[in-house]
């Protein structure tokens, strides 16, 4: 171990929170690779007698580094909260399962009894999973109350395996007289499909003690909602349901209409991005309108929704006395159905629960199309993560490169010691719009630039394991994933234009053409922009 490394663990040593109920190293930045490194944090583990929590969110731990904690914590059989998001950047996925397993066994020979596990924000894929299932089979889970997964890239493989585990925890946990009784299930951007989905619900009717439920981003259709659906009415006191960006769609909406008698406590329902239609949301809209009398958000935007169906959800939370949010943005309204909503909700007396609607559509004159689109079935699961996340600054420090330099050399290893991958990738898209300008000349060379720059950002990402964080970037970029009052700047189809151009070289990496692939079939079915480069580009993919 490096003297500077040692300096490093030492100063975030000292703003280290520690209190008599646990130990905190959120947000350090710390690179613990050896025993040695870690040896700041088992010290202070060490001093804590009543050793109740441990945060290690944003730093990031290696295999030696976590066996040295993992034995520390053999000695603290009153552990109870595991906070380990964002704990393994830059690590390989081989790492990661080892790493797990080693903290997994020093809780389990400590006899510690878990009420939260938190490992959200590492991408550890379905083999991460491996790693904790001995863990989660164990007593050690048997009092688990929240366990939070979000953004780990599981996909279909994982969420089984992840199923199944859980499954075993229960059956063991009865078996001693008190099965598990889970309240707290996170799970977004994982990429679980309907299989995942599934498998999941058969693990929630088991346990029926849930109050929370997020399973955001997961390309979810309707035949894994109706299984979810379906499981959510074991768990009478669920109060927040999230499933935000899945295609839920008319006959998903149905699903979890014929749910909601049975979901009374419901105070928070996220079914945004969802492409529920003005059919689903009239289906929600008349299961929630005679009860439901705790709810207080309801997130219902782009989601196609046209003034009819606005109508009747505006008559659905008449009488929600509690109801502080309601989200409408991004439908397809048109000004009079802003005007006669604004209007119905004036006179209900719940105007100010709406939220803006400055994303509103204009009302489409055709007929609403019926029926559910249905993904592909030859998108199998890779583990891939496909959904927007935070950027980290991409690489460390290091003298700063001019800006003549970087347009004399205008690779990602020089762009990105000044700046981060969102920035790169902002820059790469302005090019990239340039790519179908009317002067030859400029299309040419702009095309040209926008490939070099392609090249440099895969391979960079490629070295640093940093892959998924450029895909979700371009994603972000290209519009493909909304975020809030964010729209691309650029010649959106330009650039998809000059990405088609590359898609078939072979520094592409494989989870990016999987990513574009899933996206751009999503898109094909929706109905959105650009149908023609979209449908070119997903030609390309197959």
């Amino acid at each position: 171990m490096s003297s500077i490394n040692l300096d490093s663990v030492t100063e975030a040593l000292q703003n280290a929170r520690v209190s008599p109920s646990g130990v905190s190293f959120a947000g350090r930045s710390l690179k613990l690779d050896t025993e040695e490194d870690a040896k700041p944090v088992v010290e202070e583990i060490d001093k804590c007698r009543e050793l109740q929590y441990l945060n290690l969110e944003g730093n990031t731990l290696g295999v030696d580094a976590s066996k040295a904690i993992a034995k520390a914590l053999e000695r603290h059989p009153e552990f109870k909260k595991a906070l380990w998001k964002d704990m393994f950047t830059g690590r390989m996925k081989t790492e990661i399962p080892k790493a797990l397993e080693y903290l997994g066994h020093g809780l389990v020979t400590a006899g510690a009894r878990l009420t939260e596990l938190d490992l959200s924000d590492n991408a550890f894929g379905p083999i991460g999973v491996q790693g904790l299932a001995a863990l989660l089979r164990s007593s050690s889970c048997y009092a688990l109350e929240e366990l939070r997964l979000n953004n780990n890239g599981l996909g279909i493989t994982g969420g089984k395996l992840l199923a199944s585990a859980l499954t075993d925890c229960y059956n063991k946990s009865k078996e001693e007289g008190k099965p598990l009784a889970l309240k707290v299930f996170i799970a977004g951007r994982n990429r679980l499909e309907n299989d995942g989905a599934t498998a999941l619900a058969e693990v929630f009717k088991m346990i029926g003690t849930l109050e929370e439920i997020a399973m955001p981003q997961n390309g979810i259709y309707h035949v894994g909602i109706t299984a979810l659906s379906q499981a959510f009415t074991h768990n009478k006191n669920l109060q927040v349901l999230n499933l935000n960006d899945n295609t839920i769609g008319p006959k998903g909406a149905e699903a979890i209409a014929g749910a909601l008698p049975n979901l009374q406590n419901l105070k928070e329902i996220n079914f945004g991005d969802c492409l529920l239609k003005t059919r689903g949301a009239i289906l929600l809209a008349n299961g929630l309108k005679a009860t439901h009398l705790d709810l207080e958000e309801v997130v219902l935007g782009f989601n196609e929704i046209r003034k009819q169906g606005a109508l009747q959800l505006a008559v659905a939370v008449a009488n929600k006395t509690k109801l502080k949010s309601l989200v409408l943005d991004g439908n397809q309204f048109g000004e009079n159905g802003r005007a006669e909503l604004k209007q119905k909700l004036k006179e209900l007396g719940k105007l100010n629960t709406l939220g803006s609607l400055e994303d509103d559509e204009s009302e489409d004159s055709e007929e609403e199309e019926g029926g559910d689109t249905e993904e592909s079935d030859t998108d199998s699961d890779q583990g891939v993560n496909i959904t927007e996340i935070e950027t980290e600054s991409p690489m460390p420090e290091e003298a700063t490169v001019s800006v003549e330099q970087f347009i004399e050399a205008p690779n990602a290893k020089n762009f990105f010691n000044k700046s981060e991958v969102d920035d790169f990738v902002a820059v790469l898209m302005k090019v990239a719009g340039l790519s179908t300008d009317k002067d030859a000349a400029v299309a040419e060379s702009a095309l040209k630039c926008t490939e070099l720059l392609y090249k440099d950002l895969f391979i960079w990402s490629q070295q640093e394991d940093k892959t998924t964080i450029v895909n979700n970037s371009i994603l972000v970029n290209l519009g493909l994933i909304k975020t809030k009052k964010y729209k691309p700047a650029w010649n959106v189809e330009s650039c998809l234009h000059a990405l088609d151009n590359i898609l078939k070289k072979n520094y592409v990496p494989e989870s990016t053409k999987l990513t574009l692939k899933i996206f751009m079939q999503r898109e094909i079915d929706r109905h959105g922009e650009f149908l023609e480069i979209k449908k070119r580009m997903l030609s390309s993919l197959t």
